[in-house]
């Protein structure tokens, strides 16, 4: 028989498009994962780093492709804040 009555898991829950619950859901995974590697103390200090690095790396990739995509999806959009920026920072750096 099956369990009905399970606890939910990360993997149960669907992602609506809310952004509060993706970030949530985001910041659980690295919890985990971080505990994880908090109580791996047979990891050398060498290996440790190598994992942080490769998890910056997947992270750094992930915010791109979601940039580009943005980019792609509304170039109007995308324009125009890029426009708004260069000019606060102008403005900035005028004073």
């Amino acid at each position: 028989m099956t369990d009905v009555n399970h606890a939910p898991d990360a993997d149960d829950m669907v992602d609506d498009g809310d952004p509060t619950r993706t970030l949530d859901a985001e910041g659980d995974r690295l919890l985990v994962e971080g505990e994880q590697r908090a109580f791996a103390r047979e990891q050398g200090l060498r290996q440790a780093l190598r994992s942080d690095i490769e998890t910056g790396r997947y992270w750094a990739r992930d915010r791109a492709t979601r940039a580009r995509t943005a980019i792609e999806e509304q170039p109007m959009k995308a324009t125009l804040y890029a426009l708004g920026v260069g000019m606060l920072i102008g403005i900035l750096l005028r004073r």
